[in-house]
Protein backbone atom coordinates (compact mmCIF):
# COMPACT_ATOMS: atom_id res chain seq x y z
CA UNK A 1 0.00 0.00 0.00
CA UNK A 2 0.79 3.76 -0.62
CA UNK A 3 1.03 6.30 1.40
CA UNK A 4 -0.36 9.89 1.17
CA UNK A 5 2.42 11.51 -0.71
CA UNK A 6 3.68 7.73 -1.86
CA UNK A 7 4.20 8.14 -5.86
CA UNK A 8 3.41 4.48 -7.62
CA UNK A 9 4.22 3.66 -11.32
CA UNK A 10 1.42 3.61 -13.97
CA UNK A 11 0.87 0.95 -16.22
CA UNK A 12 1.21 2.71 -19.72
CA UNK A 13 4.27 3.80 -19.46
CA UNK A 14 5.81 3.88 -16.05
CA UNK A 15 4.49 7.98 -15.36
CA UNK A 16 4.69 8.64 -11.66
CA UNK A 17 1.15 9.63 -10.18
CA UNK A 18 0.11 11.43 -6.56
CA UNK A 19 -2.24 9.77 -4.66
CA UNK A 20 -4.38 10.77 -2.05
CA UNK A 21 -5.68 9.49 0.98
CA UNK A 22 -8.92 8.79 1.77
CA UNK A 23 -10.85 11.19 4.22
CA UNK A 24 -12.09 9.19 7.21
CA UNK A 25 -15.67 7.94 6.19
CA UNK A 26 -18.31 9.74 8.71
CA UNK A 27 -20.63 7.86 10.59
CA UNK A 28 -24.41 8.52 9.45
CA UNK A 29 -27.14 6.66 10.95
CA UNK A 30 -31.01 5.96 10.04
CA UNK A 31 -31.95 8.49 12.08
CA UNK A 32 -29.93 10.90 10.61
CA UNK A 33 -30.95 10.40 7.11
CA UNK A 34 -34.65 9.92 8.01
CA UNK A 35 -36.94 13.29 9.49
CA UNK A 36 -38.53 12.75 12.93
CA UNK A 37 -42.00 11.66 12.80
CA UNK A 38 -43.96 13.11 15.36
CA UNK A 39 -42.41 17.07 13.56
CA UNK A 40 -44.88 18.74 11.89
CA UNK A 41 -43.70 18.82 8.07
CA UNK A 42 -42.21 22.26 6.64
CA UNK A 43 -44.72 23.13 4.58
CA UNK A 44 -42.76 25.02 1.44
CA UNK A 45 -43.86 28.97 1.51
CA UNK A 46 -45.56 30.49 -1.48
CA UNK A 47 -43.18 31.52 -3.74
CA UNK A 48 -42.47 35.40 -4.85
CA UNK A 49 -43.29 35.70 -8.25
CA UNK A 50 -41.02 38.42 -9.49
CA UNK A 51 -41.48 37.33 -13.33
CA UNK A 52 -44.92 36.31 -14.05
CA UNK A 53 -45.92 32.79 -15.47
CA UNK A 54 -46.20 32.80 -19.33
CA UNK A 55 -47.93 36.01 -20.29
CA UNK A 56 -51.57 36.37 -20.75
CA UNK A 57 -54.89 35.75 -19.44
CA UNK A 58 -55.44 32.68 -16.59
CA UNK A 59 -57.32 31.38 -14.30
CA UNK A 60 -56.57 30.96 -10.77
CA UNK A 61 -57.97 29.06 -7.48
CA UNK A 62 -57.22 31.67 -4.18
CA UNK A 63 -55.56 30.42 -1.50
CA UNK A 64 -55.27 33.38 0.61
CA UNK A 65 -55.99 37.27 0.78
CA UNK A 66 -54.41 40.30 2.76
CA UNK A 67 -54.52 43.50 1.93
CA UNK A 68 -54.10 44.22 -1.68
CA UNK A 69 -52.73 40.96 -2.28
CA UNK A 70 -53.09 37.34 -2.44
CA UNK A 71 -51.98 33.81 -2.66
CA UNK A 72 -52.90 32.05 -5.52
CA UNK A 73 -52.44 28.60 -8.10
CA UNK A 74 -52.62 29.45 -11.39
CA UNK A 75 -54.67 26.89 -13.26
CA UNK A 76 -52.12 23.83 -14.60
CA UNK A 77 -48.98 25.70 -12.61
CA UNK A 78 -47.56 23.57 -9.52
CA UNK A 79 -46.75 26.02 -7.05
CA UNK A 80 -48.67 28.58 -5.22
CA UNK A 81 -47.24 32.75 -5.69
CA UNK A 82 -48.41 35.88 -4.66
CA UNK A 83 -50.08 38.15 -6.81
CA UNK A 84 -51.57 41.40 -6.38
CA UNK A 85 -54.88 42.98 -6.90
CA UNK A 86 -56.07 45.35 -9.39
CA UNK A 87 -56.55 49.33 -8.32
CA UNK A 88 -60.15 48.87 -8.92
CA UNK A 89 -60.68 45.36 -7.48
CA UNK A 90 -62.27 45.18 -4.19
CA UNK A 91 -60.23 43.11 -1.80
CA UNK A 92 -63.90 41.55 -0.38
CA UNK A 93 -65.06 40.39 -3.94
CA UNK A 94 -61.69 38.12 -3.59
CA UNK A 95 -62.50 37.29 -0.22
CA UNK A 96 -66.14 36.21 -0.83
CA UNK A 97 -64.00 34.36 -3.80
CA UNK A 98 -61.88 32.31 -1.86
CA UNK A 99 -64.94 31.22 0.78
CA UNK A 100 -67.25 30.63 -1.80
CA UNK A 101 -64.68 28.68 -3.91
CA UNK A 102 -64.52 30.43 -6.60
CA UNK A 103 -62.20 31.16 -9.46
CA UNK A 104 -60.68 34.37 -10.37
CA UNK A 105 -59.44 36.04 -13.58
CA UNK A 106 -55.51 36.69 -13.58
CA UNK A 107 -53.80 39.26 -16.39
CA UNK A 108 -49.63 38.19 -16.53
CA UNK A 109 -47.34 40.18 -17.97
CA UNK A 110 -43.53 39.04 -18.50
CA UNK A 111 -40.94 40.55 -15.80
CA UNK A 112 -44.52 41.17 -14.10
CA UNK A 113 -46.13 39.58 -10.74
CA UNK A 114 -49.64 38.08 -11.85
CA UNK A 115 -52.44 40.71 -11.60
CA UNK A 116 -56.21 39.81 -9.98
CA UNK A 117 -58.68 41.27 -12.15
CA UNK A 118 -62.04 39.62 -11.79
CA UNK A 119 -63.71 37.40 -9.92
CA UNK A 120 -65.23 34.65 -11.88
CA UNK A 121 -68.91 33.11 -10.87
CA UNK A 122 -68.47 29.72 -11.73
CA UNK A 123 -71.47 28.06 -10.19
CA UNK A 124 -75.20 29.59 -9.40
CA UNK A 125 -74.66 30.53 -5.82
CA UNK A 126 -77.38 28.67 -3.10
CA UNK A 127 -77.52 31.95 -1.49
CA UNK A 128 -77.73 35.50 -2.77
CA UNK A 129 -76.65 38.46 -0.50
CA UNK A 130 -76.43 41.88 -0.96
CA UNK A 131 -74.95 44.14 0.87
CA UNK A 132 -74.63 47.81 0.67
CA UNK A 133 -75.33 51.58 1.67
CA UNK A 134 -77.65 51.97 -0.77
CA UNK A 135 -79.53 48.87 -2.76
CA UNK A 136 -81.39 50.05 -5.98
CA UNK A 137 -83.72 47.72 -7.75
CA UNK A 138 -85.75 48.62 -10.72
CA UNK A 139 -87.88 47.21 -13.69
CA UNK A 140 -89.27 49.27 -16.26
CA UNK A 141 -92.30 47.19 -16.34
CA UNK A 142 -92.39 45.06 -12.85
CA UNK A 143 -90.70 43.74 -9.95
CA UNK A 144 -91.57 40.46 -8.72
CA UNK A 145 -90.23 38.99 -5.55
CA UNK A 146 -91.14 35.25 -4.70
CA UNK A 147 -90.39 32.37 -2.44
CA UNK A 148 -92.72 29.44 -2.31
CA UNK A 149 -96.48 30.40 -2.26
CA UNK A 150 -96.10 34.07 -1.39
CA UNK A 151 -94.78 37.06 -3.54
CA UNK A 152 -94.78 40.91 -4.02
CA UNK A 153 -95.49 42.46 -7.41
CA UNK A 154 -94.53 46.33 -7.97
CA UNK A 155 -96.22 46.66 -11.49
CA UNK A 156 -95.20 50.32 -13.95
CA UNK A 157 -99.05 51.60 -12.93
CA UNK A 158 -98.28 51.61 -9.28
CA UNK A 159 -100.03 49.06 -8.48
CA UNK A 160 -98.51 46.89 -5.76
CA UNK A 161 -99.69 43.20 -4.76
CA UNK A 162 -98.73 41.09 -1.82
CA UNK A 163 -99.75 37.69 -1.34
CA UNK A 164 -99.17 35.11 1.13
CA UNK A 165 -101.18 32.70 3.80
CA UNK A 166 -100.46 34.65 6.43
CA UNK A 167 -99.60 38.52 6.23
CA UNK A 168 -98.09 40.00 9.07
CA UNK A 169 -97.70 43.57 9.54
CA UNK A 170 -96.47 45.04 12.83
CA UNK A 171 -95.01 48.81 13.48
CA UNK A 172 -93.24 50.40 16.11
CA UNK A 173 -94.63 53.61 16.01
CA UNK A 174 -97.39 54.66 14.15
CA UNK A 175 -98.83 52.34 11.72
CA UNK A 176 -100.77 54.34 8.75
CA UNK A 177 -102.96 53.34 6.05
CA UNK A 178 -103.93 56.09 3.75
CA UNK A 179 -106.45 55.08 0.72
CA UNK A 180 -109.09 56.68 -0.74
CA UNK A 181 -111.37 53.61 -0.15
CA UNK A 182 -110.14 51.07 2.47
CA UNK A 183 -111.75 47.59 1.97
CA UNK A 184 -111.85 44.55 4.68
CA UNK A 185 -113.10 41.27 3.27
Amino acid sequence: MMGAHDKGADAAGGATVALEEAAPASRLSIDDLLPDPTSPEPQPAPRRASVAPAAGTRTARVLAVAGRSATIVLRGAPAAVEAELAPEVDPEVIADALDNGDSVLVECCEGEAPLVVAALATRKPRELRLQATTIHIEAEDEVLLRSGHGAVRIRQDGDIEVIGSRISAASRGLFRLVGRILRLN
